[in-house]
């Protein structure tokens, strides 16, 4: 698609979360804690929009796999592979299908790039989510802070690290290609 058009598409999702936020915040009240989950969501949606026009990126600091990121029991323990299999084997999928392999064939570059920036964005939607749980326990919303703390680990936190532990694994599949790229061009 042109970039024009996904400029377009991009402007035109702002404006429909903007009228759905203001609509929604006349119901809800401009002070509700759900009108906050509501955009996380829509920072989610007008993110993955924006994907074409512009990628998020990570603070650098916090760009670096870890060891444990890749490899090790902690993923296991904490049930992140498996939720990595919740998101392939379910309509889940089609959030983001730009992160999977086998749709961008010959292409771990772009997946890399596709995978980094969805760590970033759900990175982003969590730091912009924390006020809201603080301000809700601060108020002694406890309800409300237990399930924005869910919804911030499993829309969040969860994709987070799935997606770490992708990119990890993207990388040795570079690593790999490049290896045997190179044994070729030895070989001739």
């Amino acid at each position: 698609m042109r970039a024009w058009l996904h400029a377009l598409a991009l402007l035109s999702a702002v404006l429909v979360f903007g009228v759905l936020l203001a609509l929604l915040s006349t119901v809800l009240g401009i002070t509700s804690p759900w009108l906050a989950l509501l955009l996380m969501f829509y920072f989610l949606g007008i993110a993955k929009v924006a994907g074409p026009v512009f990628m998020l990126r990570m603070p650098r600091a916090l760009h670096e796999l870890r060891h444990w990121e890749q490899r090790g029991d902690l993923l296991r323990r904490l049930r992140v592979l498996g939720f990595g299999r919740l998101l392939r084997q379910t309509p889940l999928r089609y959030l983001n299908s730009r992160v999977y392999l086998n749709r961008q064939r010959g292409d771990p570059l772009r997946v890399r790039r596709q995978a980094e920036s969805a760590e970033a964005t759900h990175f982003w939607a969590a730091v912009l989510f924390m006020p809201c749980i603080a301000l809700a326990a601060v108020t002694g919303q406890w309800s409300i802070v237990a399930w924005f703390s869910l919804v911030q680990v499993l829309v969040n936190i969860y994709p987070i690290l799935h997606l770490r532990h992708i990119r990890g694994r993207l990388d040795q599949a570079i690593r790999r290609i490049g290896v045997a790229q190179a044994g070729r061009e030895g070989a001739k």
